[in-house]
């Protein structure tokens, strides 16, 4: 595979990582290192700590302990234990791009302003630079006509696109999806799970929370399965689908069968 990305070290390298909420632990002793140019997608039951572990690897939640290096970058604390100012963590943070499921765009701003912000305000490259770049990225979501429209004016799979575009305009080493078709009509997920294939393909590190097993069938370089806060399989996906090796995967695979045989019954 091509990649996108420095090939010199992991784009991602995550260790002992846990979480809790409350007092209730969520992330157990989390380990995962994704090399440049790999798709992982982390499937497995809701609440077993996916989006949490995803909204962990940038700094939207903050760990209780453990390490996240994103291209050999350590994210939150320095090796001397001291917390990174804010600015310091926004900047790093513009090395992912995150998409989410609820799109998450400033409804005050137009499509190509939202492109434009974090480039802008937050690394600080020149105006014209980056504005050339997001309508770049508009054409290639195909959505050039849409660059001075509002979020509101547009459907759940063209703010899906926005949201990717925005994501890729920082010029991110790690994209990471949060149920990206979640909150989709069924017609509008092709058109986003296309744009994301031909991520993949291209080479762009993604780490992919998602409910789509055929998509992430083709296109995931490896398959990390959890529950209950733990990763408890991982796998390429030919050998997670077709022969997996704990019985929690297996009863997952097969809800998950037996879902999809109802809703085309249905």
């Amino acid at each position: 595979m091509t990649s996108l990305n420095s090939p010199t070290i992991a784009a991602l390298q995550v260790t002992g990582l846990n979480k809790s909420f409350a007092g209730r632990p969520v992330l157990h002793d989390i380990d995962l290192q994704i090399a440049t140019g790999e798709t992982v997608c982390l499937l497995g039951p809701s609440g077993a700590g996916k989006s949490t572990l995803l909204r962990c690897l940038n700094w939207l939640e903050v760990p209780d302990s453990g390490t996240i290096q994103i291209a050999g970058q350590r994210i939150g604390f320095d090796a001397n234990g001291r917390k990174m100012s804010e600015r310091h963590i926004a900047e790093i943070r513009t090395r992912t791009g995150m998409v989410f499921q609820n799109f998450a765009l400033w409804p005050h701003l137009t499509v190509l302003q939202n492109i434009m912000e974090a480039p802008l305000y937050v690394q600080r490259r020149p105006k014209q630079e980056v504005r050339q770049e997001a309508l770049a990225l508009l054409a290639n979501v195909g959505l050039s006509d849409k660059a001075d429209v509002y979020p509101a004016t547009l459907s759940g799979g063209q703010k899906q696109r926005v949201g990717i575009a925005r994501a890729l305009a920082s010029r991110p080493q790690l994209l990471l999806f949060d149920e990206p078709t979640s909150a989709l009509d069924p017609e509008r997920v092709s058109e986003v799970l296309s744009i994301m294939q031909s991520l993949a393909q291209a080479g762009m590190t993604m780490v992919v929370v998602t409910h789509e097993m055929e998509f992430a069938r083709r296109s995931a370089d490896r398959i990390v399965f959890m529950d209950h806060g733990r990763i408890v399989e991982a796998a390429a996906p030919e050998t997670f689908f077709n022969a997996p090796q704990t019985t929690r995967a297996k009863e997952f695979l097969s809800h998950q069968q037996r879902s999809e045989a109802y809703a085309r019954h249905d």
